[in-house]
């Protein structure tokens, strides 16, 4: 190579390294937006409860005060809830409030507690013999079988086991251990049953792929195909009630199994998920 060649080629270099670097100032400005997203979702977050006390239905009538579409679907799901309680909006929303919920429905239902127990006992050598480290996976494990235990009700009281429920889940370290073990169980059945789930994937994700970034970690949002895998994995049934800005008054309620007796009842805003509770007549 001559030394013109040399130089031109040292000189592009210098160039595309130069248009591939932002200055200094952007970058910094660029960080700073981000630390300042963070932090305003950080504020929104913590100043909410991990899970509310319950509340009446209409009280979602104060957030759209103006909003002609939204006030009627209240009014639509105020003819079939009672009640609403409300989970902290840091994308952990489905799990924590299918945990919650399940865990409510439990306490009221004893046969039901009892096959559930089983299940949660057994449930490491599940995880253990689908790939994950026992090392990593113990702390979860324990935890969770510890809210369980502590929920568990004696006799035919179960106001105690349902107000030691809402208290541990308001303690970040239960609410997120359980949150973080109900992902495992939900990753793991997934991923036992991958040529199924595969073909509710989009993109070029392998089932592997999908569960390690989109299910395990914490913060990550839920879609159909976690509400379906959770569902099966423990034998639950969930129906959620979808209120968006879609046509007509009416929430639009989906099921998971299709045609199962729901014992989970949430609603689904964009992005987030409530509890629900049915009136009596549902």
């Amino acid at each position: 190579m001559s030394t013109s060649d040399s130089t031109d080629t040292t000189s592009s270099s210098s160039r595309e390294s130069s248009n591939q670097q932002k200055p200094p100032q952007e970058e910094n400005q660029d960080e700073l937006i981000i630390k300042q997203q963070r932090e305003i979702e950080q504020e929104i977050a913590y100043s909410n409860p991990l899970v509310s006390e319950s509340q009446a239905i209409n009280s979602l009538n104060s957030e759209y005060l103006d909003d002609a579409v939204y006030i009627a679907k209240v009014k639509d799901l105020a003819s079939k809830y009672r009640a609403i309680r409300r989970t902290r909006p840091d994308g952990n929303c489905f799990f924590r409030a299918f945990a919650y919920a399940y865990l409510e429905y439990l306490v009221r239902n004893k046969d039901e507690f009892s096959r559930f127990y089983e299940y949660a006992a057994k449930s490491r050598e599940r995880l253990t013999e689908a790939g994950f480290p026992r090392f990593t996976i113990e702390d979860f494990y324990e935890t969770f079988m510890e809210v369980i235990n502590k929920v568990k009700p004696e006799g035919d009281d179960t106001t105690s086991a349902l107000v030691e429920l809402h208290k541990l889940f308001n303690e970040q370290g239960y609410s997120d251990y359980v949150v973080v073990y109900l992902r495992l169980i939900t990753s793991s059945h997934l991923q036992e049953r991958a040529d199924f789930y595969q073909n509710f994937i989009d993109g070029n994700y392998t089932i592997q792929e999908f569960c390690r970034q989109e299910v395990e970690p914490m913060y990550k949002e839920s879609d159909h195909i976690h509400i379906i895998a959770i569902c099966s994995a423990l034998e639950a049934g969930v129906r959620v009630e979808y209120m968006d800005r879609g046509d007509g008054n009416q929430v639009i309620a989906h099921e998971f199994p299709d045609g199962c007796k729901p014992n989970v009842f949430l609603l689904y805003r964009p992005g987030h998920y409530d509890i629900l509770y049915p009136n009596e007549a549902q």
